[in-house]
């Protein structure tokens, strides 16, 4: 059984006078200790899908429309507010985007890591007290400073902080949206370190959502690259890298710097993330596509195994090329005539 499989999952957000889609018929599956990277442009629809899973959307305007949601062999969606609550933060839990607003200025750090292990009912209060504490010293921040409050911390720190909250439990599958977005490089190292090895003391499954290539290649065993909506492609860590399908994942790849070429230019992608309020007929990529066709302009391209486990959202067909995996953050090299 998979710890978490999304099935035809679409979420809207709907106002009197538009409807947003944000999240349109994914399909995703996690194993147990598993690390899935959820990849794409700012509103390719990430943040919602996590949200979709935790019960957390925002509704209204939000609205779950359809699709299934099996954690551990359970609909989520079928789930009341009363369960969900047990759920979250126990059995699911989620390091949230920015540091800075999802922390309390008001209460002391060490209060708001205790006040989920007491929600739960693990223990009691001088316990859950003791356990904040403990906490704060496995995210690498002493223990004395659980009486402080958010202001008193720098940015990578807050975000251990958050860390802290979203483990305090030792659930069993973490969501990590952005957790380095707003720290600097080195920090970064320590944050992404720090994660990989709680998750490895712990046993969790994760899903990282990210910008970064790079924290993919270090981080994932399993890769999603998301576009207007959709999974576009989806693999093993080195199909994505090695074995690039999708026009839109090698347009990422062209856009990361490279000692090792010879380019003297980047090549970004084209044109800016469709509006999910007017997306483009036939595949939403289209407009930006540097091999578009007809057809994709009119149809909505098939799903396609291009290699056993690995998808691929795509009208052309996806001749690549097999190479020895060399998993770096780099773009593949091919060879020549190679689409």
């Amino acid at each position: 059984m998979k710890e978490l499989e999304i099935k035809d999952l679409t979420i809207h957000y709907k106002t009197r006078k538009t409807e947003i889609c944000a999240v349109n018929g994914i399909n995703l599956s996690l194993e147990k200790g598993e690390t899935l990277g959820l990849v794409g442009e700012t509103g390719a629809g990430k943040t919602t899908t996590a949200l979709g899973i935790l019960q957390l959307v925002p509704s209204p305007p939000g609205q779950i429309l359809g699709g299934e949601i099996l954690f551990q062999g359970e609909n989520l969606l079928e789930k009341d507010d009363d369960d969900m609550r047990k759920i979250r933060g126990q059995k699911i839990s989620m390091i949230f985007q920015d540091p800075m607003t999802a922390l309390n200025p008001v209460m002391t750090v060490g209060e708001q890591i205790a006040e989920v292990i007491r929600e739960h009912g693990i223990c009691s209060h001088a316990e859950a007290d003791e356990r904040a504490r403990k906490m704060l010293e496995t995210v690498g921040i002493p223990p004395e400073r659980a009486k402080e409050y958010p202001h008193q911390f720098s940015g990578g720190m807050k975000q251990r902080v958050v860390i802290a909250i979203a483990i305090a439990c030792s659930p069993d599958l973490l969501i990590a949206d952005e957790p380095t977005t707003a720290l600097d490089v080195t920090i970064q190292a320590q944050v992404l370190d720090m994660i990989n090895e709680l998750k490895e003391r712990n046993g969790m499954s994760m899903i990282l959502i990210t910008h970064d290539l790079g924290v993919v290649a270090e981080t994932c065993d399993k890769v999603a690259i998301m576009y207007a909506g959709q999974v576009v492609e989806y693999g093993d860590l080195e199909h994505i890298f090695e074995q690039t399908a999708h026009p839109y994942t090698r347009g990422l790849f062209g856009s990361l710097p490279s000692l090792s070429g010879d380019e003297k230019r980047l090549k970004p992608i084209v044109g800016l993330m469709p509006d999910p309020a007017a997306l483009p007929t036939g595949c939403a990529f289209h407009p930006r596509c540097p091999i578009a066709i007809d057809i994709c302009k009119q149809e909505a391209p098939p799903i396609v195994e291009v290699a056993p486990g690995h998808i691929c959202r795509c009208h052309q067909d996806i001749p690549y090329q097999l190479q020895t995996p060399s998993v770096s953050g780099e773009a593949p090299q091919r060879e020549k005539g190679v689409s």
